[in-house]
């Protein structure tokens, strides 16, 4: 599998579910707004894979975009540690939801399999000298709503319903099937 993002977390997930993985990180500009959560992580995912899949001509191409999404307005990645305080103040107490669109392409067919993964977040009332602990264990910059599902040990989150995995990054889970179910060619695992 080629995975088109730089993303540690994505790279590990794949690893740890018993992929061969190569990582060729798409060169796009992100879209950042102007479309609906669903609708924006799923042309993200797919400008990710399509730029990597135009340019090797085989293999099993994966695109992913993964955002926080609170009350209908995206949470993406923190500008500086201000803004990643601000951001999880907003979700202290509340419930969010994660989406990540992900976007499989077949690089000598272009064929194509994309979807949208959806967990709910409950987390923790946090208070200031929360956050700030937080901070100093875990960088938040390039986290999509300032915070790390597999760094968190019960200190933001206190349930999720829905796919961990997918809070992570990506929902492998949910890869598989459809790996199997719309690729003949299982050798990419």
């Amino acid at each position: 599998m080629v995975l088109a993002s730089a993303s540690p977390r994505r790279w590990d997930l794949l690893i740890a579910s018993g992929f061969e993985v190569e990582v060729v990180p798409a060169d796009i500009e992100e879209l950042a707004g102007g479309l609906p959560p669903r609708d924006l992580v799923m042309a993200n995912a797919d400008l990710k894979a399509m730029d990597v899949a135009s340019r090797l001509r085989s293999g099993l191409v994966l695109g992913a975009d993964t955002v926080v999404v609170l009350e209908g307005e995206v949470l993406g990645k923190p500008r500086d540690l201000p803004h990643a305080v601000e951001m999880l103040s907003l979700l202290s107490g509340r419930i969010h939801e994660v989406l990540t669109g992900v976007s499989l392409v077949c690089g000598r067919s272009m064929t194509r399999c994309r979807f949208v993964e959806s967990t709910r977040v409950h987390f923790r009332l946090l208070d200031a000298a929360t956050i700030e602990a937080y901070f100093q264990e875990v960088d938040p910059l390039d986290k999509a709503g300032a915070y790390a599902a597999q760094e968190d040990r019960g200190r933001l989150i206190k349930r999720i319903e829905g796919s961990l995995e997918n809070v992570i990054g990506l929902p492998v889970e949910r890869v598989i099937t459809a790996i199997e179910s719309y690729f003949t060619d299982h050798s990419a695992r």
